[in-house]
């Protein structure tokens, strides 16, 4: 006997559909988030350099092969990237004494002070946004941010 429309085939079907919407909205507005923090940070880097960069800050120093596995870009793309950051002052590189093969990229003073700018500018743009929210979407945004990190937080494939 085949499942009713009400039955359980259906609310399965149903809270899959939901589910999937609400995947698709949460998609769209994450997209459209960090397009306009992007346009925020307003520091002269293409969005590769900034990715490059905050990458080098948070896991540095790096190779440039670490650098590229974790961009997730070949490894020609992560060696023009870093020579423009390099040219800029942004970071330096130093050969590896046991391979000189190898270098090493960590972030120069004034990278850091760009990211510090990038990240104050982001963060008062969206303090912004937020304090135009009344109470209670302030309150609903707070709670949330919880599943939001549990989202974020996970296996990245």
């Amino acid at each position: 006997m085949a499942p009713t429309p009400t039955g359980r085939s259906a609310r399965t079907r149903s809270r899959s559909s939901e589910i999937v919407d609400l995947a698709a909205r949460l998609r769209l507005s994450a997209t459209r988030l960090a397009r306009q923090l992007r346009q925020q940070s307003d520091i002269g880097l293409t969005p590769s350099q900034l990715s490059a960069l905050s990458s080098i800050d948070r896991h540095g120093p790096l190779t440039l092969g670490d650098l590229a596995e974790c961009e997730r870009v070949a490894p020609p793309s992560v060696t023009k990237v870093v020579a423009k950051l390099e040219a800029d002052g942004l970071v330096t590189r130093k050969v590896d004494p046991s391979d000189r093969r190898c270098s090493h990229v960590t972030v120069t003073e004034r990278g850091a002070d760009l990211l510090t700018e990038s990240r104050n500018r982001k963060s008062a743009w969206l303090a912004a946004r937020i304090n135009d929210l009344d109470a209670d979407q302030r309150a609903r945004l707070a709670a949330a941010l919880d599943v939001l990190e549990t989202l974020t937080t996970g296996d990245e494939s």
